[in-house]
């Protein structure tokens, strides 16, 4: 659905300094702990999110929007430790801040650079997403409780747009606790429940059925 413009840039910045926090005290072996992302460790979890801001700060759009861009963010820190990748996210992070306080509306709602899918402001929501289900993925691989803040909220609109591009729905997700979010529309079927367990679901981190749907709610799949 699009959430507001300040909103999204603040959020970001918000969600990245927590993604920091999280990452920056983890012990050598908290940093080599499966997650549930195939074949990836938390550290490697973290240095996707951490490469995905630093691609952004430094201009490294075309090779952002390619298909291996997260196997490459990781290739390139290999051997970073915690403390090392988050030194890296927290300076990337003052920058595209930076970056993100000079967009005005019409930037906001033009495309995205270097082909990238959807318009600016659609982008800059990824970011928030991307940091807030990556965040939940370390957290669940170290047995940790998790976070129902804002990421909760933008995850669920972005992923709203996600089935929308891809043809899914008609349906209206009426979560607990969040407004009610149109997919392709509007109308058709009602999604109820939890938005954390819609979530998983949608990026198929969680069997479908959990929610009375079937495996084309993933926008992974």
């Amino acid at each position: 659905m699009g959430l507001p413009r300040e909103e999204v840039v603040s959020g970001s910045a918000a969600e990245l300094a927590r993604f920091e926090e999280l990452i920056r005290p983890l012990s050598v072996a908290e940093w080599k702990t499966p997650t549930r992302c195939a074949g990836w460790a938390t550290g490697d979890v973290a240095k996707h999110v951490a490469g995905t801001i630093a691609d952004i700060a430094t201009g490294r759009f075309a090779e952002l929007a390619a298909p291996d861009a997260p196997s490459r963010q990781v290739a390139e820190r290999r051997g970073k430790s915690a403390r090392e990748v988050a030194d890296e996210l927290h300076q990337a992070t003052k920058v595209v801040a930076d970056i993100g306080a000079a967009f005005d509306d019409a930037a906001w709602a033009g495309p995205a650079p270097a082909g990238i899918p959807g318009t600016l402001g659609e982008g800059v929501e990824a970011i928030w997403y991307d940091a807030y289900v990556h965040a939940e993925d370390i957290r669940a691989a170290l047995d940790r409780r998790s976070e129902r803040g804002p990421g909760v909220r933008v995850s669920v609109s972005h992923l709203a747009d996600l089935l929308g591009q891809r043809g899914w729905g008609p349906a209206v997700l009426a979560l607990d606790g969040l407004e009610e979010i149109p997919v392709s529309g509007g109308g058709g079927q009602r999604v109820t429940g939890d938005p954390l367990t819609f979530i998983l679901v949608a990026t198929g981190r969680q069997d479908a059925h959990v929610m009375g749907l079937d495996g084309s709610v993933n926008v992974y799949a």
